[in-house]
């Protein structure tokens, strides 16, 4: 058997680990949360992590088509780069958290030294995909910091306009 059909195999097992180990980023008692909670509604984060690993999963293991893996990817890390709590290397290291719960799931069979070879040129595919997932954040994040920048700058010229400091102007206006 060769790592391909190995891990279309153990597919489920290894999705599972991996989403636990994403999960386990989080502080103890949100990722408890994140894992029982299975109503999408009640755990938005769980479900978006949730639904976008398998088809993540399968992706990387068969087409590598970009656009589609960063369709996938843009959910978690939108969620990633407004959480504060985590630096951009923690943000996008869920990606890398494939290779554990692969190798969890492998142990035995990595002993073979033609799945253990597979497996680094398929780990070379990951790595790829964390790239991706970095761009992404780095996109997102700028996002994060503009909306906060004109927010600022929305806040004070309407406290100077409050004060009379400031008056618009018919060209000012002509764009709203």
């Amino acid at each position: 058997m060769n790592l391909k059909d190995l891990l279309e195999k153990r597919k489920s097992a290894i999705i599972k680990c991996w989403f636990d180990l994403v999960v386990e980023t989080y502080p103890l008692d949100t990722s408890q949360f994140l894992k029982k909670q299975k109503d999408p509604f009640a755990n938005p984060v769980g479900a978006t992590i949730s639904q976008a690993l398998k088809p993540l999963f399968d992706e990387i293991l068969n087409r590598m088509d970009h656009e589609a893996i960063a369709a996938y990817i843009d959910p978690i890390i939108r969620i990633r780069a407004v959480q504060s709590i985590l630096s951009p290397s923690q943000a996008t290291s869920f990606i890398f958290f494939l290779k554990k719960a692969i190798r969890e799931n492998l142990r035995k069979e990595l002993k073979d030294i033609e799945i253990s070879n597979d497996l680094l040129v398929f780990e070379l595919k990951i790595d790829e995909v964390g790239l991706i997932a970095f761009d992404i954040f780095v996109k997102c994040r700028e996002q994060v910091y503009t909306i906060k920048a004109n927010d600022r700058l929305n806040r004070a010229f309407g406290a100077f306009k409050r004060a009379g400091l400031v008056t618009e102007t018919m060209d000012d206006t002509q764009g709203l």
